[in-house]
């Protein structure tokens, strides 16, 4: 069962926050996260229903910090399409 706490993070960036004026949310999750599980976290703690869900899975990079080779985490990155007028406060820039 998923929960509020699969959801990692709400992406800022410049192409979400122009995706955001055509209702669609960049959320960042933990890799195991399906589509049918992140459509019941927002049925669920936020009340919304959404159109359509895509997502992206993303590999981790492999960085080199003070000649130490270490890797970032990978994550799974989903565009969710709200409904028509559907706002999510907490969420709001």
């Amino acid at each position: 069962m998923a929960s509020i706490t699969d959801i990692k993070a709400i992406m800022y960036t410049e192409k979400s926050l122009q995706l955001q004026e055509q209702n669609v949310l960049v959320v960042q999750t933990s890799p195991k996260l399906s589509k049918t599980q992140l459509k019941e976290v927002f049925k669920e703690y936020f009340g919304v229903t959404p159109l359509a869900i895509n997502s992206l899975r993303q590999e981790g990079k492999v960085k080199r910090f003070r000649g130490v080779i270490g890797k970032r985490s990978d994550f799974k990155k989903f565009f969710v399409k709200l409904p028509e007028g559907a706002k999510i406060e907490s969420l709001a820039v």
